[in-house]
């Protein structure tokens, strides 16, 4: 979507009072919320954001004695981009000293009354950046006001959305690799020696793994010693199994006969 810009004379915007001082690139841009109450009713009444941007104008002109509204680019809850100073001219709400590292952009959201940036005041925000990337050489960052200065603004909510990188509204997010299934463990623990013959090996080991080939189909006789018998069950065992066929039972080829 293109952005939906409202240009100073649409807005009704009054004249600066002095002229500009340039910015031809920045870091990025910050963000910025109204630090005072905002009427929810702006949200289905664009004209009420018409005249709170306008009311802002003259606060900065009149009470804070600035040339002109502070911020580069205003964004309205109807996705509706306002023109400030706009892009190549310095912004004065960053702070003292700030003010040449980023554009500044302001979110009609508040303290108060509608404090919940919604999904059109989000996208205009990132619509604005984008506007100020193209046309007024802003860097990649996306900041908060209060980054770099002893303020709340742009609030919580705004701010905690920078914070996970400014994404779009409905944007589809990257899914973390699923974890990788555990590896299936034997139901049995290797005894820690190795089955082989020649020459013959008894023992408890021996008549447990026995028990399992005959459990598994394998003709075998259980009698706890591995002898010849035994080893070549052991490698029809690896063979069905694609092992190594060796006629040993070491931890591959116990672990293999005891999977769960």
């Amino acid at each position: 979507m293109a952005i939906d810009l409202v240009s100073r004379a649409e807005w009704g915007a009054r004249p600066p009072r002095g002229s500009y001082s340039s910015l031809t690139s920045t870091r990025g841009v910050k963000v910025h919320y109204t630090g005072g109450r905002v009427d929810p009713g702006i949200v289905t009444d664009h004209a009420k954001c018409v005249a709170m941007v306008k009311s802002i104008q003259n606060f900065h002109i009149d009470g804070n004695g600035w040339i002109d509204i502070g911020y580069s680019m205003v964004a309205c809850p109807h996705r509706k981009v306002f023109t400030g100073r706009g892009p190549g001219h310095l912004p004065a709400a960053n702070g003292p000293g700030l003010n040449s590292g980023h554009y500044a952009v302001l979110g009609l959201v508040g303290n108060a009354g509608l404090i919940q940036p919604t999904d059109g005041i989000l996208h205009a925000i990132l619509d604005a950046v984008e506007y100020l990337r193209a046309k007024g050489g802003a860097g990649k960052e996306i900041k908060g006001h209060r980054d770099g200065y002893s303020t709340d603004c742009p609030g919580d909510p705004l701010y905690a959305w920078i914070k996970k990188g400014a994404p779009r509204p409905g944007a589809t997010q990257p899914q973390p690799d699923p974890e990788p299934e555990p590896e299936p463990q034997p139901t049995q623990k290797w005894p820690g020696r190795l089955l082989k013959y020649p020459p013959v090996m008894r023992g408890d080991d021996v008549r447990t793994w026995q028990a399992r080939m005959k459990e598994l189909g394998y003709d075998i006789v259980v009698d706890g010693a591995y002898g010849p018998d035994s080893r070549d069950v052991c490698r029809r065992f690896q063979k069905d199994r694609r092992l190594d066929v060796d006629g040993i039972v070491g931890p591959d080829t116990w672990n293999a006969a005891f999977a769960k």
